[in-house]
């Protein structure tokens, strides 16, 4: 994308300075009237500053990183006095024991891997080339050297002829029986499993729209319409529809979630331009994580009102007061999301820097107490939790307070500190707990697969696409979750769910797949 300059916008006309008979003429009239201009002006500086930061965050948006790493040295600026005092309290701890030496590895190249298919391709000398220099004879060979190169095949269709015989009575020569078709994914429809599987793994797992997948298809001779694909997908998404209720059932009997949205354009038979569906995705607190996502034509609370029912446990989400509702209820509590409010101060850096960074380098110690926790079961880590980050939080409690009174509310640090003191008692609920996470960005990166999805497929083609995608969506991310190849269990359970029995469904969910396959393959 070219960098395009902005050009500031035409300042409107200033206004004349009065004339002087139009001053007041009293000293008290003419105080009022200073008060009162330079009050003025302090809201018009206000506002200016505002729509600055505003602009240079619109600038870092459209050309700059979207990485919040702050170098550490630049956290010390205005944070070195509070480390100083810190250090000076804390007992010297024993200098860690040595390690063991750091292996160095070689800088060869990966060996392919042994399972690859191997195509042996000789080179023996030419006939010109194989006697001996020295006395004329002729050359013996006594070895070989081998070297590997990786090559490609482009994947190639087939046609799965279903033979089924027929039989009769030779002695009556009637009672004739053609032996049973087996279930397909698509009754009397022509794609296969395992062509289901890839229509469904390009689009959702690696972000090919169907019209793509036309024109791959048609390169390999198969001439196919994309209305054709969109039907493929429809019956694949009914078919998983039950076993998707099953993966909401384990996230909803869990006793975290994790939550968050993004909008998805949905076409509308009723207007000339698409609005905006919602994509939700709910991550429970098994790891690997089993992950569902729900789609509602708003963005009303109504959509995750209905998802999450009567679920009793913690729900960790962004501040969005459409869940307000869900934590009146007394079943959830709600859990703030740290990186949610780390961003509001690393937004308010350029406009204020030193109380930016000092609020930077309180956050930063919380995340260095979590990475020391994160090896850690539940009870550990709630310990570790009270005895180093509890300490951190009653002194950065006390700070917000002091610099409420001190900044402006609308500014960018006025902002960030508002938001971190409304959700202080939700941002600090995860040192109450070894379970709970400090922040919720596993359902952001979550969300970052249908925002990838959604630059190449542009929009759903109505609502009940966006339930489908839904639908799919939770497959996939469920897969990489547990590092399942998406397309083998999509083939092998579009393959097995027309005939396999209701009772043992579960068996066909990602992670009991998994297990039954690692059985099978020891």
């Amino acid at each position: 994308m070219p960098l395009v300059k902005l050009s500031p916008a035409p300042s409107p006309p200033l206004a004349p300075p009065p004339a002087p008979d139009a001053l007041p003429d009293t000293l008290e009239d003419l105080r009022q009237f200073c008060t009162q201009l330079l009050a003025e002006l302090a809201a018009k500086t206000q506002l200016i500053d505002k729509l600055r930061h505003e602009l240079t965050l619109f600038r870092r948006y459209l050309y700059g990183r979207r990485s919040e790493t702050l170098d550490p040295a630049q956290l010390l600026l205005g944070f070195s006095s509070w480390l100083t005092a810190r250090n000076a309290e804390a007992p010297a701890e024993p200098a860690p024991p040595p390690g063991p030496p750091a292996s160095h590895r070689g800088h060869g190249r990966t060996p392919l891997p042994a399972f690859l298919p191997r195509r042996r391709v000789e080179h023996p000398l030419p006939a010109e080339a194989g006697t001996c220099r020295e006395c004329g004879a002729r050359l013996e060979k006594i070895g070989e050297e081998t070297s590997e190169q990786l090559d490609y095949t482009p994947a190639s269709l087939f046609v799965t002829e279903h033979v089924r015989f027929k039989y009769a009575c030779q002695a009556c020569e009637g009672h004739v029986v053609t032996s049973d078709l087996p279930a397909q994914p698509i009754d009397k429809g022509r794609p296969g499993p395992g062509l289901l599987a890839q229509v469904v793994t390009a689009k959702y797992a690696d972000h090919l729209p169907l019209n793509r997948q036309v024109d791959i298809f048609a390169r390999h001779g198969v001439a196919l319409s994309r209305q054709t694909l969109c039907d493929w997908v429809a019956h694949g998404a009914a078919l998983l529809q039950p076993l998707y209720d099953d993966l909401k059932t384990l996230v909803l009997g869990g006793k975290v979630i994790h939550t968050d949205d993004t909008a998805v354009p949905v076409q509308d038979a009723e207007r000339t331009h698409t609005r905006d569906g919602r994509l939700w995705v709910y991550v429970g607190d098994t790891r690997p994580a089993t992950i569902v996502y729900d789609y509602t034509p708003t963005h009303s609370r109504a959509g995750p009102v209905a998802f999450l029912g009567e679920f009793r446990g913690y729900l960790q989400a962004d501040a969005y007061n459409g869940y307000d509702g869900i934590y009146a209820t007394g079943r959830v509590l709600e859990v703030g999301c740290w990186a949610h409010a780390r961003r509001y101060f690393w937004e308010a850096k350029e406009a204020d820097a030193a109380r930016a960074l000092l609020a930077l380098g309180w956050i930063r110690q919380l995340y260095q107490v979590e990475a020391a926790a994160k090896a850690l079961a539940a009870g550990a880590r709630h310990a570790l939790r009270a005895e180093q980050a509890t300490p951190i939080l009653e002194r950065f409690k006390g700070w917000l307070d002091d610099q409420a009174v001190l900044v402006l509310p609308q500014s960018p640090i006025g902002e960030a500190v508002g938001y971190a003191l409304g959700q202080w008692t939700a941002l600090t609920r995860y040192v109450q707990d070894g379970d709970l996470a400090i922040d919720n960005n596993i359902s952001e990166r979550a969300l970052r697969r249908v925002v990838v999805g959604r630059a190449n497929w542009l929009f759903c083609g109505s609502d009940a696409g966006g339930t489908r995608a839904a639908i799919l969506y939770s497959f996939v991310a469920t897969c990489k979750e547990h590092a399942l190849d998406v397309w083998a269990y999509l083939k092998d359970v579009l393959e097995r769910i027309p005939t396999h029995p209701n009772r043992r469904r579960a068996e066909l969910l990602p992670q009991h797949w998994k297990a039954a396959r690692a059985r099978a393959d020891p």
